[in-house]
């Protein structure tokens, strides 16, 4: 793609997710959602293969399917309030339609299948934009209603979540498919807690964000797409796979690493708020995502694979590829969990 135009889209995406973000009106709020859908189209369509433009389709029509009920919901609450700003409504039905409207945009179940085909589709880079950047306007939007949301439904559907993107990762050897499981089911504990504790939402998506693009870049630097792949890590870099072991402990949410903060503080709200049977449960579906995690883990570090003596030596090759955020970014999700005190105030 010629970089002038990847340079126009990229400020279009970033257009449309800043129009949503700051915008207090209805219809600038999807104004921006539309420009930021059409934006990233041409980038899931990068590679020119029939398998991308087949996902790019499938993401086109889930995203114009929630679009058009989220301006059926607009347009219902302009009727019932007479405005087109944010504000609460007497109908049952606009908080309904317009929580499953923003489910369908994060890809949270039952409306997920999309999401790993999708995922599979294109290529990492645009994967990692997708699973990542796209979730930013539509949890934006949530984080400004959810004092009248669907409370019932939003649980609901964010319980399904946790349990599909942990069951679902089971059975998968296509790592951005795993990783598109991972993030049906972070966006599980993130709506989940929503309703209690807004900042912790911000919290956990924070580090979702920051463990889902250091994993990308992990699996970029080495052009990784299966388990298979993934295994052969040890003879060309030995750094690059134990900082891949200790990211996705991290996405897992072991402690002491930083994925455990997350988990740790939702529980703790939802105790607080008398939740202790959903708590319970969220923290033992949790369990199966890090299942697949220890199982990746499994077959990166502590198996090798017969390969021939001379390419045992490949670690000792230079890396050209540009690896200038990993740095700091393994830096956060491993070492940030004594900043838990600081975030204790959120509560």
């Amino acid at each position: 793609m010629n970089p002038i135009t990847l340079l126009l889209i990229m400020i279009t995406i970033f257009t449309g997710t800043m129009l949503t973000m700051i915008s207090s009106h209805w219809l600038l709020m999807w104004v921006g959602l539309e420009i930021n859908m059409l934006a990233i189209i041409p980038i899931l369509m990068k590679n020119y293969k029939p398998r991308s433009t087949e996902a790019a389709t499938k993401y086109f029509l889930m995203q114009a399917t929630a679009s058009m009920l989220l301006m059926f919901t607009i347009v219902l609450n302009a009727m019932y309030s007479g405005q087109w700003n944010i504000t609460n409504t007497h109908s049952q039905l606009t908080p309904l339609t317009i929580t499953i409207a923003l489910t369908m945009k994060l890809g949270m179940t039952p409306f997920h299948f999309w999401v790993p085909e999708v995922t599979q589709g294109i290529s990492l880079m645009a994967g990692m934009l997708l699973l990542t950047w796209q979730k930013l306007a539509p949890i934006s939007i949530m984080l400004q209603i959810h004092p009248w949301t669907n409370l019932n439904t939003l649980l609901l559907i964010a319980l399904l979540s946790i349990l599909v993107g942990g069951w679902g990762g089971l059975n998968q050897t296509q790592l951005r498919k795993i990783l598109a499981y991972s993030s049906i089911a972070h966006m599980g504990w993130m709506m989940t807690i929503l309703t209690f504790c807004p900042p912790l939402t911000v919290l956990n998506l924070t580090i979702y964000l920051a463990l889902t693009i250091v994993m990308f870049t992990i699996l970029n630097l080495n052009t990784n797409t299966t388990t298979l792949t993934l295994s052969n890590l040890w003879n060309k870099t030995p750094m690059i796979t134990l900082t891949t072991m200790i990211a996705l402990l991290s996405l897992g949410g072991l402690p002491p690493l930083t994925g455990f903060l997350p988990k740790w503080m939702i529980i703790q709200e939802l105790s607080k708020n008398n939740n202790i049977i959903m708590a319970l449960i969220m923290a033992i579906m949790a369990l199966l995502s890090l299942y697949f995690y220890m199982r990746l883990i499994y077959s990166t570090s502590l198996t090798l694979f017969p390969t021939f003596n001379n390419t045992k030596m490949k670690w000792q090759l230079q890396i050209t590829n540009q690896t200038q955020l990993m740095s700091p970014l393994i830096i956060l999700f491993t070492l940030s969990l004594p900043l838990a005190p600081t975030f204790s105030i959120l509560h």
